[in-house]
């Protein structure tokens, strides 16, 4: 009976081991799960979509999600004018929408700190060591985790403003309009 109950145990220990990890979000759609661990959740640009099929996806398709476009940073054209090589592209361009997000930074101010939402475009080398372009975003609602006590409002604010920008990128890493 107790070598019955202790593979019993073994038996229920290894399927909790191989479930899912409970500090995962699964995505879909080809998409990466999310590491709700991490601040950054970053993807590959499909291959065959240059840079400037992905700057114009995301400017077509954020104005039709009424996000603005306040500024960018060439983080690499400035490190060339320095003398640097930064080894692909390297900017961040940075995503507002009132509409969404607007709870957050009324119940807790401090939170402008993390605005606008950012998403980065940069070029690593892939397992081949190949240069290859992906898309990454600071999440919302891993940077809400910054302030003490947020509000319920705030919490299903920085999740909304969450999914609508991993949309985005969803869509413009394929080069889609």
């Amino acid at each position: 009976m107790r070598l019955f109950i202790l593979c019993m145990l073994c038996w229920l220990s290894l399927s909790l081991a191989w479930a899912a990890p409970a500090h995962v979000r699964v995505i879909g759609k080809g998409m990466p799960d999310i590491d709700l661990d991490n601040a950054i959740y970053e993807v590959p640009v499909k291959p065959g979509v240059t840079y400037q099929d992905l700057v114009d996806s995301l400017k077509s398709i954020s104005e039709g999600m009424n996000f603005v476009n306040p500024a960018n940073f060439p983080i690499g054209a400035h490190m060339k004018l320095r003398g640097q090589d930064p080894q692909g592209v390297k900017e961040v361009r940075t995503f507002c929408n009132l509409s969404m997000g607007t709870e957050i930074i009324l119940d807790h101010p401090e939170f402008l700190v993390f605005a606008p939402c950012r998403l980065a475009i940069y070029e690593k080398p892939d397992a081949s060591g190949k240069r290859q372009l992906y898309l990454g975003l600071d999440r919302p609602t891993h940077d809400l985790k910054n302030i003490k006590q947020p509000t319920a409002r705030a919490q299903v604010s920085a999740q909304q403003l969450e999914d609508a920008l991993i949309e985005l990128m969803e869509k413009a890493r394929r080069g889609d309009f």
